[in-house]
């Protein structure tokens, strides 16, 4: 093998070299870009999912007022009813 083989062969594979770099670096740079994206999609979902969830909670706390409130209104109903029956019982 020659001089001249032998530095073609050196240059050949210093570009080959040189490529493999490239491509190393292209594929850091889209893994670093996809770890991202996946970390900004998971935080959009944890805010999602704790959203829901408050609107779960509040729903839940409007029913549980409502239901309060109902049995509420129902007892005081049953108490002037009977107040009414004590004075109609009694004239007054």
């Amino acid at each position: 093998m020659d001089e001249n083989a032998a530095a073609l062969l050196a240059e050949q594979i210093n570009h080959a070299i040189d490529l493999l770099k490239a491509d190393l670096a292209a594929l850091e740079t889209r893994l670093e870009h996809t770890t991202r994206l996946a970390e900004q999609q998971l935080a959009d979902l944890e805010r999602i999912s704790a959203d829901h969830e408050q609107r779960l909670r509040s729903a839940s706390d409007g029913v549980t007022q409502l239901k309060v409130y109902s049995s509420l209104m129902s007892g005081s109903s049953s108490v002037l009813s009977i107040a009414a029956l004590v004075k109609s019982f009694f004239g007054m």
